[in-house]
């Protein structure tokens, strides 16, 4: 238990000393999480049920399929494609003259909008889900409603012009429509075909794809820039430290006179022991004691030269953690001018082909909508010819409304109060995440317990940190700052609530 406590403050203790990391983590994560949550249309929901009686003459046995055929079909007439066309012209969705293209998009919109729920053989209930980004949420809520207002009106006025389509027409109608798509469809097909083979290696796809290694390049040159921002930082932390250290304890005489020395020869014997094991002068931890050792040259010079004072151990310590972020900040900037030089390379390689993986996308986008009509129009075309075949005259159709569509007040969806939360958490989370990872990167040793446990060398004492009024005062400062910063991040929380709410009470 006390081994378990004792690593719980030291985590918390990393924590803590890496309070600025925590706050900056948990800023972006916020910004960018609420950003994401702010790009989300709302969506509301309308409802309404209907009642459909139908009156046969034949009998459920000679039913094709058996069981509810002129309910199944009633079910998929109230989305049908050309209903939903009808529906975005009388809601303003589809403006007059509209090409091809503009009715299916409209028409595929409504369909993925609008669902009906069989609750029992003849009551359906219908639901529009409406999230236009381009719209407000007045407009999307009206328009919720609005859409199951002109779906029940234009399937009402079928049933009151005669109930159905005469199966004749509609199958030449559905014949006329097919034929249509499928020229237009062989068109596209020619064009990819053609399109490929004049592109053969140059097409982007699969997971080793030009415009996916840029992507993850990009991706990785984002986080290598985070991370020389942040040891640039923690140098420029180091260099003000340092600079504000004293090289030597004045008034200690010539008691445990020679630090610098002594830690001097532990590195060259350390150095000494790293190329006994093998290791080139290239391996960084060779190259990162090298640079130590030639601090730590310098200041035995120094101490030599001073004689009446004690090297200041806490400058030593601070010179080899600032050669130690130098050796952090040169490799992140290598990697970083690797990353650069890698996505120059392929963007000049794409330069002498520019627009093909567009072309080829869009080629394929009109290939899958004319395709997706192709097939629908194929599945109707068969309802059609069934229900000529089982249907006769003196079927007739009663539609009742039981519940007229709702007007909704609050969108239902996204649950944008526990989104915010969550991103909060995940800010919280993601900064105290980072400061620990960072700390558990670092070669460091928080108690001299812990110092013990890892070189198995019994530590004889510690050197408390003296803390000056004028460092007191300036940590107190920086105390009102990180809480000013804190509190700065939950009063946004909090006003993107109010204004959610606002909103809300806005369309209500």
């Amino acid at each position: 238990m006390i081994s378990l406590y004792d690593e719980f403050r030291v985590a918390v203790h990393s924590v803590w000393t890496r309070r600025w990391l925590v706050l900056a983590v948990a800023w972006g994560i916020c910004i960018l999480g609420w950003l994401a949550i702010a790009s989300i249309p709302n969506r509301y929901d309308s409802r309404a049920r209907l009642l459909v009686d139908i009156n046969q003459i034949l009998p459920d046995d000679a039913q094709v399929g058996g069981g509810r055929p002129q309910i199944d079909q009633i079910r998929e007439t109230l989305t049908s494609a050309r209903n939903m066309e009808k529906v975005a012209a009388t809601t303003g969705l589809l403006p007059a003259g509209a090409g091809e293209r503009d009715k299916a998009g409209a028409v595929a919109m409504l369909q993925r909008s609008i669902k009906v729920v069989p609750q029992q053989d003849n009551i359906f209930e219908i639901t529009s889900s409406v999230a236009v980004g381009s719209l407000s949420d007045a407009d999307n809520a009206r328009l919720a409603s609005g859409v199951l207002d002109s779906l029940i009106t234009v399937f009402r006025d079928d049933q009151l012009r005669g109930g159905r389509m005469n199966a004749r027409e509609g199958l030449k109608f559905l014949d006329a429509q097919i034929a249509d798509r499928e020229k237009a469809l062989r068109e596209v097909e020619a064009r990819r075909a053609a399109f490929e083979a004049q592109n053969i290696g140059l097409i982007p796809g699969g997971a080793g794809s030009p415009a996916q290694r840029v992507d993850a390049a990009r991706a990785e040159l984002g986080q290598i820039d985070s991370q020389l921002v942040s040891a640039q930082a923690q140098l420029a932390a180091a260099n003000g430290q340092l600079a504000s250290t004293p090289q030597s304890i004045p008034g200690a005489g010539g008691v445990g006179g020679g630090v610098a020395r002594q830690q001097l020869a532990g590195a060259q014997n350390e150095l000494s022991s790293m190329r006994a094991r093998g290791l080139t002068d290239a391996h960084p931890d060779v190259i990162a004691l090298k640079s130590q050792i030639a601090s730590l040259k310098a200041m035995a010079d120094r101490e030599g030269a001073g004689g009446g004072g004690m090297q200041n151990p806490a400058y030593a310590s601070l010179a080899a953690m600032r050669a130690e972020r130098q050796a952090t900040v040169s490799a992140l900037s290598a990697r970083k001018s690797q990353l650069m030089g890698d996505i120059s390379k392929i963007t000049t390689q794409q330069i002498q082909n520019p627009g093909i993986a567009a072309e080829y996308d869009r080629i394929n986008g009109e290939y899958t909508a004319f395709k997706a009509q192709y097939d629908k129009l194929l599945a109707q075309r068969e309802q059609v010819r069934m229900r000529g075949e089982v249907q006769t005259e003196t079927d007739a159709i009663k539609v009742e409304l039981l519940d007229p569509p709702s007007k909704p007040t609050s969108p239902a969806a996204p649950n944008r109060p526990l989104f915010l939360t969550l991103v909060l958490l995940a800010g919280i989370g993601g900064g105290v995440g980072a400061a620990f990872g960072l700390a558990q990167v670092r070669t460091s040793y928080a108690t001299a317990a812990k110092l013990e446990r890892a070189s198995g060398l019994p530590v004889i004492g510690s050197i408390t940190e003296v803390v000056t009024p004028d460092r007191q005062l300036d940590r107190r400062k920086k105390l009102v700052w990180l809480a000013g910063g804190s509190g700065a991040l939950v009063g946004l929380y909090a006003l993107l609530l109010v204004a959610e709410f606002i909103q809300r009470g806005m369309v209500a």
